[in-house]
C-alpha cells in the first residue's frame, strides 16, 4: 500500500517533467532544423544556377566549395561551443558570461577568417598542386574570388545563431534564413547572368552573391541582437574590444575537437567516394546520390543536436543532475524516432528519389538507379545511427566533453568504418554496397560509444541536484 501511494505521488511529477522537457526541446529544435534546411535550399539554388552556365562551371564550383569548406569547417567548430557554454552561463544566471562567450566567439571568427580567406585566394595554386586540370582550377578560383569575402559575416552569423539558441530564442534566425532564400536566388541570378544592366559575372558573380547574402544575414541578426528584446538586455556589443583569454581558451578547448570530428567525417565520405570510383563510375554516381540524401536528412539531427547541447547546458548551469540526463535522453530519443520515420519514407520511395538525380535517356541509367536505391536501403541503419551519434555528441558538448568523442570518431570512422568499407567493397567484391555496409557499421559503433559515454557522465550529475529553494 505504501509503495502504491509513493508510485502515485512520484509518477505524475516525473511524467510532467518529461513532457515539459520534450516541449522545450521541440520548441528549440524546430526553428534550427528549418534554418539549416533553408541553407541547404540556398546551396542547391546556387548549384542549379551555376549548372546552367555549363557542366565545367558546376564541377569547378564543387572544387571551390571543397577548398573553402576546409577552413570554414574549422571556424564553425570553434563557434559551436558558444551554444552550450552560453547555456550553462544562462542556467547559472550569469549574463556577463553569456556576453563574454559570444564576444570571444566573434573574435575567434575574425582571427580564423584571415587564413580562410588566404587559403581561398590561393585556391588555384592549391588545386594545381593537387593535380587538377588548369582550366578547372582557373574557374574554381573565379568562384573563390567572390566567395571568400563572405567568410567573416558568415562566421559571425553562426556565432549569433548559437547565442540565440542558448537563450532559447532561435526564431529570428529562422526568419532571416527564410528571407535569405529568395534574396539569394535573385542576387545570384542577376550577377551570374548580368540582368538589369549588370555585367554577366559568371562564377565570380555566384561567389559574390553568396558574400552579399552572408553580409545581409549578419546585419539582420545583429539588428535583432542589439535592438529587440530579450536579446538587447544582454548588451552583446558592450566592451567588444576587450579580449578575455579564459573564455577564449574554453572555446578553443571545446571547439578544436569538434572541428576535427567534422573533418574526419567529411574525409571519411570523401574517401568512400574514392573507393566507389575505384569500383566503377556507376558505383560513384550511386554513392553520390545516397550521400546527397544523407545531407538532406542531416538537417534534422543537426538542429536537435544543438538543442540538446543547449538543454543539457542549461541543466548543468542550474545544477540539475536529473535534468542533465533527462534532456540528453529525450533529445536522443526524439531525434532517433524522427530519423527512423524519415528513413522509412526514403526507403519506400527510394527508386523515385534515385530517378530525380538521373537523366532517364542516358545509357545504363536503369542499373545506376537500382544501385542507388539499394544503397538507400542499406543506408537505412546508417541514417538512424548517424542521427543518434550527432545528438549524443550534442549532449556531450553540453557537458563540455569533446575530446573523448574525438577519440571515438578516430576509432569508429577510420580503423573500423573505412577498413570495413575497403575490405567489403573492394577485396570481397561487394562494390558500393559493401562500402556502405562498412560506413553503417562504423557509424553504429560510434553512436553506441557516444550514447554510453553520455549516460556515464550524466549519471555523475544525478546526485548533484540542488534543493528547490536554492
Amino acid at each position: 500500500m505504501v509503495l502504491a501511494i509513493q508510485f502515485k505521488r512520484t509518477t505524475p511529477s516525473a511524467y510532467h517533467q518529461v513532457v515539459i522537457e520534450l516541449a522545450e526541446l521541440a520548441k528549440l529544435a524546430w526553428p534550427m532544423v528549418l534554418t539549416q534546411f533553408g541553407q541547404v535550399v540556398m546551396m542547391a539554388t546556387d548549384l542549379a544556377l551555376i549548372g546552367r552556365i555549363g557542366p565545367e562551371a558546376l564541377a569547378a564550383a564543387a572544387l571551390a566549395i571543397a577548398i573553402y569548406l576546409i577552413g570554414f569547417t574549422l571556424g564553425i567548430g570553434l563557434l559551436t561551443p558558444i551554444a552550450p557554454l552560453a547555456a550553462q552561463a544562462l542556467g547559472a544566471k550569469n549574463r556577463a558570461a553569456v556576453r563574454r562567450t559570444l564576444r570571444m566567439g566573434l573574435w575567434a571568427a575574425l582571427l580564423l577568417s584571415i587564413p580562410i580567406m588566404a587559403f581561398g585566394l590561393h585556391g588555384e595554386q592549391i588545386l594545381l598542386a593537387l593535380g587538377q586540370a588548369p582550366e578547372m582550377a582557373r574557374l574554381a578560383q573565379q568562384y573563390l574570388f567572390g566567395l571568400v569575402w563572405g567568410a567573416v559575416p558568415a562566421l559571425w552569423f553562426h556565432g549569433f545563431r548559437n547565442f540565440m539558441a542558448a537563450v532559447h530564442r532561435p526564431q529570428p534566425v529562422l526568419w532571416i534564413a527564410i528571407g535569405a532564400i529568395p534574396l539569394n536566388a535573385l542576387v545570384a541570378y542577376l550577377l551570374i547572368y548580368g540582368k538589369l544592366g549588370l555585367p554577366p559575372l559568371g562564377l565570380f558573380g555566384a561567389g559574390l552573391a553568396s558574400s552579399f547574402v552572408n553580409l545581409t544575414m549578419f546585419l539582420a541578426v545583429l539588428w535583432f541582437a542589439t535592438m529587440r528584446l530579450p536579446f538587447r538586455d544582454y548588451h552583446v556589443l558592450a566592451r567588444l574590444w576587450q579580449f578575455d583569454w579564459s573564455f577564449m581558451r574554453r572555446l578553443i578547448a571545446m571547439g578544436i575537437p569538434i572541428s576535427l570530428i567534422v573533418l574526419l567525417e567529411y574525409g571519411l565520405f570523401s574517401a568512400a567516394g574514392l573507393l566507389a570510383g575505384l569500383v566503377s563510375i556507376r558505383a560513384l554516381t550511386a554513392h553520390q546520390i545516397a550521400f546527397q540524401v544523407d545531407l538532406v536528412l542531416f538537417v534534422v539531427p543537426l538542429g536537435i543536436s544543438t538543442a540538446a547541447a543547449v538543454r543539457v547546458g542549461h541543466a548543468v548551469g542550474r545544477g540539475d543532475g536529473p535534468g542533465v540526463k533527462r534532456a540528453g535522453l529525450i533529445a536522443i530519443l526524439l531525434g532517433t524516432i524522427a530519423a527512423a520515420i524519415l528513413t522509412i519514407a526514403i526507403v519506400v520511395v527510394r527508386f523515385e528519389i534515385a530517378r530525380l538525380f538521373l537523366d532517364g535517356t542516358t545509357d545504363g541509367v536503369g542499373a545506376t538507379t537500382d544501385l542507388a536505391a539499394n544503397l538507400l536501403l542499406v543506408g537505412a541503419s546508417f541514417f538512424i545511427s548517424d542521427a543518434a551519434q550527432h545528438i549524443a555528441a550534442g549532449g556531450l558538448r553540453g557537458l563540455r566533453d569533446t575530446r573523448v568523442p574525438l577519440l571515438f570518431a578516430c576509432i569508429a570512422n577510420w580503423p573500423i568504418g573505412f577498413t570495413l568499407s575497403y575490405v567489403l567493397g573492394l577485396k570481397i567484391g561487394l562494390g558500393a554496397i559493401g562500402i556502405w555496409i562498412g560506413l553503417s557499421i562504423g557509424t553504429i559503433i560510434y553512436a553506441g560509444l557516444l550514447v554510453v559515454r553520455f549516460l556515464l557522465l550524466a549519471n555523475r550529475y544525478a546526485p548533484q541536484r540542488r534543493p528547490a529553494s536554492s
